[in-house]
């Protein structure tokens, strides 16, 4: 069976790199452009090409996947299905090619979190378990026929970038497994909607997160400021500003944090309390949020021991929100 991966990220890469490992022929790839990034803005490639040249596999680069050039050669491998995993939306001159299709690995059980962030949604929404799905593209975003489902657990210590890891890795098998039952003739697709009237479910969708989607809101419970910190972490990560009563600001991202019981001496909301050495914690109406890992702006991650004994904060702060 010939195939063409279309795919950018790391996440991607291992998918990729699995496949050949299987034995099956992967005739081209199909990635992002090279940008420049960085303080330097040296060019750089995307992990998927790097895998792809250490195979010596053929790279197509599309600016745009509507272009009659890149169609054509694509065309000219002549395979018999496309993997996609985490690429653009391709038009239906493309995924419409093969004989066998094209299909998608999705990092959550659809039909739910359709979208571009369905790990960070996942656990800002308190999930207990997510998982990988396999399926066939069509003309709408995350909607087409399911192929294959695999369940994983969302642990309490997970944030993103964890949840990401364990996708990843569950990822290669349920791919591999995918083209094997395409190959066989075993595979058995059935709509997503068959999932929303079974359950009645109302479905909770992923959309791409932004700067701005990433400020703490206070206000919320704590349960839900810990789920947000981890929903981001460590990418894109949540940010807020402390402001002294004198209106000196202090912005910051929140990569770690937990909750702490409230004591007799928290009383103000939104107040930051820290003894200047070994702990900084906000107070919210039902309990503290101990931050253990801070980035000041313009300055690297670290725990909040070394943070404060750079950050010198005198005086009273609070949060903004």
């Amino acid at each position: 069976m010939k195939i063409v991966f279309f795919g950018t990220p790391e996440f991607a890469s291992s998918q990729l790199e699995a496949i050949i490992n299987s034995g099956y022929e992967v005739v081209a790839v199909v990635t992002a452009p090279d940008k420049p990034a960085g303080r330097g803005k040296k060019i750089q490639s995307s992990d998927v090409k790097i895998t792809a040249l250490r195979y010596n596999i053929p790279i197509l680069q599309p600016v745009s996947l509507k272009s009659l050039d890149f169609i054509e050669e694509l065309a000219s491998y002549n395979a018999d299905l496309f993997v996609v995993v985490a690429f653009r939306m391709l038009p239906e001159s493309v995924w419409s090619m093969p004989r066998f299709g094209t299909f998608n690995l999705h990092a959550s059980l659809l039909p739910q979190y359709r979208g571009a962030a369905p790990i960070n949604h996942a656990i800002i929404n308190g999930e207990k378990e997510t998982g990988l799905t396999t399926f066939l593209l069509d003309k709408e975003i995350d909607t087409g026929e399911i192929m294959l489902q695999k369940h994983i657990d969302i642990e309490d210590g997970d944030n993103a970038g964890t949840l990401h890891d364990k996708l990843m890795i569950q990822g290669n098998e349920v791919v591999v497994q995918t083209i094997k039952m395409i190959e066989s003739g075993e595979i058995k697709t059935f709509k997503q909607e068959l999932i929303i009237e079974r359950d009645n479910v109302s479905l909770k969708s992923a959309p791409k997160i932004f700067k701005e989607d990433c400020r703490i809101d206070w206000s919320k419970d704590a349960v839900s400021v810990i789920n947000f910190i981890r929903g981001l972490s460590p990418y894109p990560a949540a940010h807020t500003r402390f402001i002294s009563d004198d209106g000196t600001a202090i912005d910051v991202k929140i990569y770690e944090a937990v909750a702490e019981k409230l004591s007799q001496n928290d009383d103000k909301i939104y107040e930051v309390k820290t003894d200047g050495k070994s702990y900084l914690k906000v107070v919210l109406r039902d309990a503290c949020i101990s931050i253990k890992t801070i980035q000041q702006s313009g300055k690297k991650a670290m725990p909040i021991a070394d943070f404060l004994r750079g950050a010198r904060l005198e005086g009273s702060y609070r949060v903004e929100f």
